[in-house]
């Protein structure tokens, strides 16, 4: 008996004290740099959104904020990393409506799922565009429109299998009565190497964020013909919206971007980041980097992102079974 109450104190004493010190360490943070992972390649908008984390988040933070890339299988290869990380908050994910939405709902057997994290909050929300090189022939949606359903246009570029640049596709093709096989898809991995393509002329079309192919249009080597937002938008007004070109089912095509942790953060270190993102909300140079991609501002808390994924999610998976059909 003695034995078995001295084991019992002596391991009650123990987890008293490791109990003690998890808070100790989560009411320090941070005490040294955080990685923010994206998980697509350079250039794209999970890559520029974790950068502009990163240039913004530090003086809020006290330390800094590495922005690092793990690209690879439509973004579910950086997401599982983080994931797996230690539940200390120094390994974040830049995370995205494909790798945390639309790569759950196309592909159920990724080794993760979509409400497997911690939801830190969503930070902004970016309308899709559909877009074709500037020197192309095709100047206008309808010209698109009769080419496709010819036959004319065919390959688009994505960030990878299940991604929203992906879907958007598979959604637009729906909605014009065709079969998912009268397109061709070509994958890369992350939205620049999809972009890349388009500016190079390998594909045919592509379906981005506007924050991923603002830059190209501006630059004039890209061509807008839709963005599926409500009315037109005020960075690129002269293109017109998928309501007024008769598809209205698009405007659920949007990309979003949110920091997300592994699950089971301490309550600190979400705190933290609660804190971080109000600051965040009213900073002016945060702000004004998310505006320039063409992006909206959307700072909300945990609970509100996590509802906002749910839905996304489930919006996505309605499409997936309806186009397995």
């Amino acid at each position: 008996m003695y034995k078995l109450t001295k084991w019992t104190t002596a391991a009650v004493a123990a987890m008293a004290v490791t109990a003690a010190a998890i808070p100790a360490v989560a009411a320090d943070y941070p005490s040294r740099p955080i990685t923010l992972v994206a998980p697509y390649g350079p250039g794209g908008a999970a890559d520029l959104h974790a950068r502009i984390v990163a240039g913004t988040a530090p003086k809020y933070l006290n330390h800094a904020v590495l922005a690092i890339n793990k690209a690879g299988a439509a973004g579910s290869i950086g997401a599982f990393h983080v994931v797996r990380a230690k539940k200390d908050g120094y390994t974040l994910l830049s995370a995205r409506v494909g790798s945390n939405a639309g790569v759950p709902a196309f592909n159920p057997s990724i080794p993760y799922k979509w409400d497997q994290f911690t939801f830190l909050g969503l930070t902004e929300r970016n309308p899709f565009v559909l877009v074709v090189n500037a020197k192309s022939d095709i100047k206008t949606f309808k010209d698109f429109e009769a080419g496709i359903k010819a036959g004319k246009i065919k390959t688009y570029s994505s960030a990878g299998v299940g991604t929203l640049l992906h879907l958007a596709a598979l959604v637009m093709a729906d909605d014009m009565g065709l079969n998912p096989d009268q397109i061709t898809h070509i994958p890369f991995k992350g939205g620049g190497k999809a972009r890349a393509a388009i500016v190079g002329n390998q594909v045919h079309f592509l379906w981005q964020n506007l924050s991923g192919v603002i830059g190209a249009i501006r630059a004039g080597q890209l061509r807008a013909l839709a963005i599926t937002t409500g009315k037109r938008f005020k960075a690129v007004p002269d293109v017109p919206t998928v309501r007024e070109l008769g598809y209205p089912n698009m405007e659920a095509i949007i990309g979003w971007s949110g920091i997300f942790g592994p699950p089971g953060l301490p309550k600190p270190v979400v705190d933290k980041w609660v804190s971080v993102l109000a600051s965040l909300k009213k900073d002016r140079a945060f702000n004004k980097l998310i505006g320039n991609l063409g992006s909206i501002p959307d700072i909300r808390s945990p609970a509100d992102t996590k509802a906002f994924v749910k839905n996304q999610y489930e919006t996505f998976k309605k499409v997936v079974a309806k186009l397995k059909k």
